[in-house]
């Protein structure tokens, strides 16, 4: 268990600088050793110190009979058992090191500071751990229920933060200093690319289906201008209208959706190639967009919680209301995985197509259906 850089005396290399919660960790031990009865007033565990070590020490300190005051003031003797019940544990703790974390210690009164000091960081190395799990869960493609498990994440991550929001005093000023950073674009694999183009040929011949999709947002498409079609198709169904390719044609061209790149020929095209039914690729873009959000969701909190300027409350306000964004796409995919009576039979034999005429959608496209993915 190392104690750090600076008590590496054989580094060959520039030592990491050392966090506050080195020195914090460091000022409570020493205060401990110079007034032991402040170990029952002190509301830690082993696993809240950053350094293991430390860790052991303030465990070890627990389990040692406190002596008597006056005693202790005297001679060394709890000093001496604390560290030889701990260097079996340590193979290469100096015999030194107790009298180096006295000199650490600036005042043994404040030992309740130095105690809150570290709670605060192990809430925000918490906070980053349960974030990177979340990652790593909504990016394991080996998982056969991905969302499912990226949700469960998700759930563990707000527990964790209701837990946190009791243990820390909120103030003025409880949004985060970290400036939010951009959320990064979802790829726009060849799949994906798929599955929202045969969403939007689908749809456009199925203007009741439509009408009950409204789980699904623009902002859920991994190419922006499919997106803005599906925003022109809902527009038309909302309103009552008519709903064929032509129809969708005059509403792109009015939403200046038609460029060089985009031709009138290419969305016709696009739109008049129906295969399967809208809720089924509708829910696959919901679910990528869901992951992605995951993912989007983890890197803010690690973002917030890398900056030492944040304080455990804003912190917390911070990582909650990136949560909340999570949770609202979602309450989206349940509603997408409730579908309508008629189609619920169908769908549930996992066959898209059944509903509809055409040939089955394939689980993986290798090539784009149009050139249109701007």
């Amino acid at each position: 268990m190392p104690l750090g850089p600076e008590e590496n005396d054989n580094s060959r290399t520039e030592p990491t600088p050392l966090r506050a919660v080195h020195f914090a960790e460091q000022a409570l031990l020493g205060a401990l050793f110079l007034e032991p009865s402040r170990t029952t007033e002190v509301d830690l565990e082993a696993e809240h110190f950053d350094n293991a070590t430390h860790g052991l020490l303030f465990a070890v300190m627990r389990t040692v009979p406190l002596p008597d005051p006056d005693t202790h003031r005297e001679n060394a003797d709890w000093v001496a058992a604390v560290y030889t019940k701990a260097r079996p544990q340590v193979p290469g703790l100096p015999h030194t090191y107790p009298h180096t974390l006295v000199q650490a210690c600036p005042q043994p009164a404040h030992a309740a500071a130095y105690a809150g000091m570290i709670r605060a960081d192990h809430a925000r190395r918490t906070l980053r751990a349960h974030a990177e799990r979340l990652a790593r869960t909504a990016d394991d493609t080996a998982l056969p229920h991905r969302v499912d498990a990226t949700v469960t994440q998700a759930d563990r991550l707000g527990n964790l933060l209701d837990q946190l929001s009791g243990q820390f005093a909120p103030h003025p000023g409880s949004l985060p200093r970290t400036p939010v950073p951009p959320e990064p674009t979802a790829e726009a694999s060849e799949e994906a690319v798929d599955d929202e183009q045969l969403l939007l040929a689908t749809a456009t011949g199925s203007p009741q289906t439509v009408q009950t999709m409204r789980w699904l947002m623009p902002a859920d498409f991994t190419v922006p201008l499919y997106g803005a079609l599906w925003q022109c198709i809902a527009g038309l169904v909302h309103r009552g209208g008519p709903l064929d390719p032509v129809t969708v044609l005059g509403e792109a061209q009015q939403a200046g959706l038609l460029t060089g790149a985009v031709t009138t020929r290419n969305l016709l095209d696009l739109l008049s190639d129906p295969h399967g039914v809208p809720e089924y690729w509708g829910e696959k873009i919901v679910r990528r967009a869901l992951l992605h959000r995951a993912r989007t969701v983890a890197d803010r909190i690690v973002v917030f919680a890398d900056d030492p300027a944040n304080t455990p409350y804003q912190l917390i306000t911070g990582c909650r209301r990136a949560l909340a964004e999570f949770a609202s796409l979602h309450a989206r995919w349940n509603r997408a995985n409730l579908p309508a009576p008629t189609t619920r039979a169908a769908r549930s034999r996992g066959a898209p197509s059944a509903i509809r005429a055409g040939p089955a959608p394939a689980a993986t496209v290798h090539q784009p259906r149009t050139g249109i993915t701007r």
